[in-house]
């Protein structure tokens, strides 16, 4: 559903979608500059103004972000092209995995690379690991990141305080890459 919010004396538009799916709000902002709030079904909309409203800073630096790429070409993939590279990215992946599970002990019940929008990686309850196959274009302490959140989810599935301290005894360094990932316009976490 379309709809407009004013913000800081800008109208900005958005399209309200309501998922049965959805646990949370989510707000993303996409290269062509939409903006998308997903709200769980049974939330009134006036909720997911209060949101956005919450979020006005985030939102601008976004559209800001993405405006300085208007009328140049933009990175497109396609189906074809997760075909040509998931292979290529599952071995990345699997040989990530098997250096932090030797070293930290985790155990995991398989792998799967996908062709993802909106993140780059996931880990299920019943331990299996799932990656988005663009992560074979990140910079490799990124993709270290990467596969070591989501291993770290095997033992603490959830962003409590102790799951942090799991990262960071894998990677030390891992707050500067989150901030490089957030700068970059491309963080799913």
């Amino acid at each position: 559903m379309q709809k407009q919010i004013a913000l800081q004396n800008k109208k900005v538009a958005y399209i309200l979608r309501k998922s049965k799916r959805a646990r949370r709000m989510r707000l993303a902002v996409y290269c062509d500059g939409s903006v998308v709030v997903t709200m769980p079904h049974d939330l009134q909309e006036t909720i997911a103004e209060r949101f956005i409203r919450e979020k006005t800073e985030w939102l601008f630096s976004k559209l800001a972000f993405f405006k300085q790429f208007e009328g140049k070409p933009v990175a497109r993939y396609s189906h074809d092209d997760y075909l040509k590279y998931k292979d290529g990215a599952l071995a990345l992946v699997q040989d990530k995995v098997n250096h932090f599970t030797s070293q930290h002990g985790y155990r995991y019940n398989k792998i799967a690379i996908k062709n993802q929008k909106t993140c780059w990686g996931s880990c299920s309850r019943k331990a299996n690991l799932n990656f988005n196959y663009k992560i074979l274009f990140l910079p490799e302490n990124i993709q270290n990141y990467i596969v070591a959140h989501e291993l770290c989810h095997l033992k603490e599935f959830n962003h409590s305080k102790q799951f942090w301290k799991l990262v960071a005894n894998v990677i030390p360094e891992y707050m500067e890459i989150r901030n490089q990932l957030k700068k970059s316009g491309v963080s799913f976490y």
